[in-house]
């Protein structure tokens, strides 16, 4: 047999063709970071030192905290991204900040919610869950959830991700609601080398990956962490932005993977 038309020439070059892996998606320039500060609105003090904060920092408002929406029209003027921070039911039940959406809520009552707590944080990009490790586990609620944001499109999710049985963001994509998730808490630990470990983290999983995300609260060590290090990002090859341009580059990337793998596919079939 001449090399090539035997038995093993077809099934090497098959071979070659089915295990070639998908072309890498083309990611940002520059590794790119967002940062969410949760909790905010209960204070002025810390919630003007956070709208001090360099950069496109985003701040999540509970709904009906004392002064979220002052501070989140001021967070608007100033270029910051508004989320809203909506509580949900924790499986360790803890009590509830007001405005929360729970798992004994019918349909109506939960969508009522919903639309009350967006309505009490002006110019709400997004939504993010505070709390909510039992309700991002039951499919249905979330449906209800996204269901809503499509209806106040644009509007995306951030995941909080405070369990692993998370269902909310394959709910989001199932409904069309552009979302990410986060990647760190960077104050679980309020001692200043934890805080610092976890920024460097964060830092490492953008150059690994494209892109992360953070959220925060606004502490007094935590505010202090970023005061010191947001001036530095740049010179570390890193950039800042919005969670909405986060979503962008994630969902770019993806539809490029797919769009590889898909190729991929259809060469090994031919």
């Amino acid at each position: 047999m001449s090399r090539g038309t035997g038995l093993f020439g077809p099934v090497l070059i098959f071979c070659t063709v089915m295990f070639q892996m998908p072309a890498a998606a083309q990611g940002p320039s520059q590794p790119v970071i967002s940062i969410i500060i949760d909790d905010m609105g209960k204070t002025l003090d810390t919630g003007r030192r956070v709208l001090g904060l360099p950069g496109p920092v985003a701040c999540a408002f509970l709904p009906q905290a004392a002064h979220s929406r002052e501070l989140a029209g001021a967070a608007h003027a100033g270029g910051k991204e508004v989320l809203l921070h909506l509580p949900m039911d924790s499986v360790d039940g803890r009590r509830l900040d007001a405005g929360a959406v729970t798992l004994n809520m019918t349909k109506r009552e939960f969508t009522g919610a919903v639309k009350a707590a967006l309505a009490a944080v002006p110019y709400a990009q997004g939504v993010n869950n505070h709390m909510g490790s039992l309700l991002t586990r039951h499919p249905g609620h979330m449906l209800w959830l996204m269901q809503e944001l499509r209806r106040h499109a644009p509007m995306f999710f951030v995941d909080s991700r405070t369990t692993v049985a998370t269902v909310a963001r394959q709910v989001a994509g199932e409904t069309g609601v552009p979302s990410t998730q986060r990647n760190v808490f960077l104050d679980n630990t309020l001692d200043r080398t934890a805080l610092e470990h976890q920024f460097d983290r964060l830092l490492h999983l953008a150059r690994k990956h494209g892109s992360a995300v953070a959220i925060g609260h606004p502490h007094v060590q935590t505010l202090a962490l970023l005061e010191r290090r947001l001036p530095r990002l740049r010179r570390q090859g890193i950039e800042l932005v919005p969670v909405a341009k986060v979503i962008e580059i994630q969902q770019e990337e993806a539809q490029t993977w797919q769009a590889s793998w898909s190729h991929s596919r259809k060469a090994a079939k031919n």
